[in-house]
């Protein structure tokens, strides 16, 4: 035995030295700092005082395809777990077979059977049973529960990803309606600028030029309130879309009336705490762990399998004796299999599932990296636009000031078509930076719940367990 085993395939060599990193081990302290905040809830769009998105998001959660498509695999997960936990059970089975045959005379068959049709009856009940002494099958169902965890992490992630692109496209809707109101008043305003200049045109104060020039002004700006037109009805139908539903989903829906939302802070202990709070970092760790259970497995192929079956029935020829005891068979004995040279099939199959572990790991750490500077970049983004917004504010109420003046000072013969067309065109430009400010701030609001895990906390070990065994 000895020198048989000396002689069977062997996995010495192979291994690695990847591993995952600690959230701490990335330098993030300054671009994260404690700020003493809540992590998102669950319900993080409700701070937006809009019920409509609200209502959305659950719209959205309820019915989109993307969403079926993860439950299906979490379901496929589930399925290939159970088949898994089957294979560390005994397995019993039953049968029965009828065979009419003729039986040769040139064999050990005894005369009056030899060269006779005779019918065969077989029943039998048979176990089996795999000792598993090296932890194969445990370690597969290991790594298939594994599997399971990763799965519903990533169907939380969709969840995540389409919650967050349903509010983030409802935000756009409303910054291109507030663009409209923009232009609109643009419109009239250029409107107005027409007539007063149509009338002085009549009075020999302007010339043909100054008219045509507010003709043409005012058809630029109905040519932007069109443009905005189709933006909206575009970004509806990509709301319908990611509401599950057809186009005329999205034609149905109000305009929005969103709020600034709440303070932005960031928790404390943000990067050690985030790894359980982000649904992609969490699938990303079983995964990893799957990949280990599944070397393990790959390792153990190296050993000898031991199997134990049994069988008890009948077996007779004719009906007659086929309920006799005399009919009676049974067997019982243990099955080995060692392998011994197999071309290298083993190894090579071990060095794929340790290239699976580093791709896992790395995959790990490279979410890892992604995140906290998801987090860190939306943040920094929060805080440039707010001292953006202070100044652009100030510009806007300084630019609408000049304009009125310039429309009030025209329409008395005071200055000239060109100054009230420069005070227009900074007004116009003043208000779009201010509301483009206002709408990407609460943009990246959204992706900053996003990037904290938007309410997703993994559930604990045990509470798993208890799902799987249900």
């Amino acid at each position: 035995m000895a020198a048989v085993l000396a002689g069977c395939a062997n996995y010495a060599g192979i291994h690695s030295d990847k591993h995952m990193e600690e959230a701490n081990h990335f330098a993030s302290t300054q671009s994260i700092p404690a700020e003493r905040g809540r992590w998102p809830a669950a319900d993080w769009a409700d701070q937006f005082g809009d019920a409509q998105l609200k209502a959305l998001v659950a719209e959205a959660l309820q019915g989109s395809p993307t969403l079926e498509k993860a439950r299906a695999r979490v379901a496929a997960a589930v399925a290939f777990s159970e088949t898994a936990n089957a294979n560390t059970l005994p397995q019993v089975g039953a049968g029965y077979s009828w065979t009419r045959q003729r039986l040769t005379e040139s064999t050990f068959i005894p005369p009056g059977f030899a060269g006779s049709w005779q019918s065969e009856n077989k029943a039998f009940l048979s176990a089996t049973y795999e000792l598993d002494l090296w932890g194969k099958n445990r370690e597969a169902l290991k790594s298939a529960v594994s599997t399971v965890h990763a799965t519903e992490a990533e169907a939380e992630q969709v969840k995540l990803t389409l919650s967050s692109a349903t509010a983030r496209a409802y935000n756009e809707l409303a910054r291109l309606y507030a663009l409209h109101d923009i232009a609109t008043n643009e419109v009239s305003q250029r409107r107005d600028v027409l007539r007063v200049t149509n009338g002085r045109v009549t009075m020999g104060l302007e010339t043909e030029v100054e008219k045509r020039t507010a003709e043409a002004n005012l058809a630029a700006a109905e040519v932007s309130v069109s443009a905005l037109e189709g933006n909206i009805l575009r970004t509806r139908y990509q709301l319908g879309a990611l509401l599950g539903q057809g186009p005329d989903r999205g034609l149905a829906i109000a305009r929005p009336a969103l709020g600034a939302g709440d303070e932005v802070r960031l928790p404390d202990n943000l990067p050690a705490d985030l790894v359980s709070r982000r649904p992609d970092i969490v699938a990303a760790r079983w995964r990893v762990d799957a990949t280990t259970h599944d070397i393990k497995v790959a390792k153990a192929e190296f050993y000898p399998d031991i199997n134990l079956s049994a069988a008890i029935g009948l077996d007779a020829f004719g009906w007659g004796r086929f309920l006799r005891a005399a009919s009676r068979t049974a067997s019982a004995g243990p099955a080995i299999h060692l392998p011994i040279f197999d071309g290298g099939a083993l190894r090579a199959q071990l060095k794929g599932r340790y290239a699976e572990f580093d791709f896992a790991v790395a995959s790990y750490n490279d979410t890892l990296i992604g995140a906290l500077t998801d987090v860190a970049t939306q943040l920094s983004d929060i805080r440039a636009i707010d001292a953006q917004i202070v100044n652009a504010e100030r510009t806007d109420v300084a630019a609408q000031r000049a304009l009125t003046l310039a429309l009030a000072q025209y329409k008395a013969g005071l200055t000239t078509q060109l100054t009230v067309l420069n005070a227009q065109t900074n007004a116009l430009a003043s208000s779009q930076v201010v509301t483009n400010l206002r709408m990407t701030r609460r943009d990246r609001q959204i992706a900053l719940a996003a990037a904290l895990g938007g309410g997703y906390t993994e559930a604990p070990a045990s509470t798993q367990q208890a799902a799987l065994a249900r």
